[in-house]
């Protein structure tokens, strides 16, 4: 017993000793709570630095432009009504968006000028990728004819006086024509379309025939074509605001046609002639009637030799009443049907085609204006001196063509000539 009671005092002792004071609990929460504070700062850091980082590895926006359709404007220092030019921009320059207003932007050039310019000054982004798909497109496209612009006039982005523009064309451009395209053309603002008359022409006296509608009136047309200018813009262009490019010396030969194409086949040296040059070209032109809306290109070839004896120019060959359709081919080649020296040598040849007389009539696209043939025939042809001559194989008929006015019978005409001549 007294060793059990020496025991248990020692064992409250060890207890008293093991349980802290009141200061020691208050110091050591103090250094939790410290603890704790370092760790949400260090934490706090660290997550500040890591969202800095971000933000530095986060894409900026993409930049963006417009592309000037005025032929030439002022970039101004604020939207008001009084304001100071901070630059010039012409027609084609690219700028860079800063930012966008109402109905204006501000923008940068590439000389570093700043200044806000109205949007209806400019065109957009799509715009110019649409222009650019078109040049890279038709980059290749053989050239139907030469023309010169009449008068400053915009490249549209498709067929239509309502389509998208950009560049600006100036007076007396040079142009390549590539294909033509025709539409109706637009109403003028109030303008109705006119309703068929009716017509009893073809009633029967004391009846009570319905008078029955006339067939309305087709649409008035318009041509338009797509043109390559001297830079390589590529765009569609009004027919009536260009002039296809024709010889002074031939010209006076279109008889009241329109001459379409005027291409130089070969050139012949005639040293006693008027002109300065004395390399007189031949022509191959290609012409067509004064009307818009035809679904061919052309319906008269002519080519024009040159007589050395008379110093002057005669017609070697023409083909009339066809529907043809550009591009127009010159070039040198031999005859592949001919055995003979002449026709093995290589000559000035040209070739086109004509819709088939087994096509369908040529109807143009409604939205796009396209004039799209049919079935159509190849038609080569060699210059050997003066004389123009068909290259066909021998022993083959020629394909028949189709004709925009109808054929007269020869055999009927003929007889109609022996009846009036037996009278």
């Amino acid at each position: 017993m007294p060793g059990k009671m020496m025991e248990r005092p020692s064992q409250k002792a060890a207890e008293f000793r093991v349980i802290p004071s009141f200061r020691q609990i208050e110091k050591n929460s103090a250094s939790r709570s410290l603890t704790a504070l370092v760790r949400m700062a260090v934490l706090g850091a660290c997550l500040l630095a890591a969202l800095s980082g971000c933000s530095k590895l986060r894409p900026k926006p993409a930049e963006q432009f417009v592309y000037v359709t005025a032929k030439q404007t002022y970039l101004r220092d604020r939207v008001a009504a009084v304001s100071n030019r901070t630059g010039t921009v012409n027609n084609g320059d690219k700028l860079l968006i800063l930012e966008k207003g109402r109905r204006f932007y501000r923008v940068q050039t590439s000389k570093g000028e700043q200044g806000w310019i109205d949007e209806k000054a400019v065109a957009t982004q799509d715009i110019f990728d649409h222009f650019e798909a078109l040049r890279q497109q038709h980059q290749n496209d053989p050239t139907a004819a030469n023309a010169v612009v009449r008068d400053d006039v915009y490249l549209h982005s498709s067929p239509g006086r309502d389509t998208e523009r950009l560049f600006r064309l100036s007076e007396g451009e040079k142009l390549k024509l590539l294909r033509r395209a025709t539409l109706p053309k637009p109403l003028s603002p109030g303008q109705r379309v006119p309703k068929p008359a009716t017509s009893t022409e073809n009633a029967k006296p004391g009846t009570k025939d319905v008078a029955q509608p006339d067939m309305p009136e087709p649409p008035v047309m318009e041509d338009w074509w797509l043109v390559r200018d001297s830079k390589g813009d590529t765009g569609w262009l009004y027919s009536r605001m260009m002039d296809v490019e024709v010889p002074d010396a031939i010209g006076r030969y279109s008889e009241g046609q329109r001459i379409v194409g005027a291409y130089v086949l070969t050139t012949v040296n005639d040293p006693e002639a008027q002109q300065d040059e004395k390399n007189i070209p031949i022509y191959v032109t290609v012409l067509s009637p004064y009307k818009a809306g035809l679904p061919y290109d052309f319906d008269q070839v002519r080519v024009f030799t040159w007589n050395i004896k008379k110093h002057r120019y005669e017609t070697g060959f023409r083909e009339r009443n066809i529907e043809g359709y550009l591009p127009v081919e010159i070039k040198m080649a031999a005859d592949p049907n001919s055995k003979t020296p002449t026709g093995m040598v290589a000559a000035p040849t040209f070739s086109y085609r004509v819709l088939s007389a087994d096509a369908p009539v040529v109807v143009p696209d409604p939205v796009t204006g396209a004039v799209v043939p049919g079935k159509t025939n190849l038609k080569v042809y060699r210059l050997e001196g003066n004389l123009v001559r068909r290259v066909i194989a021998p022993g083959t008929a020629a394909p028949q063509d189709a004709h925009p006015e109808p054929v007269a019978d020869k055999s009927k005409k003929k007889k109609l000539e022996s009846k009036k001549r037996r009278r």
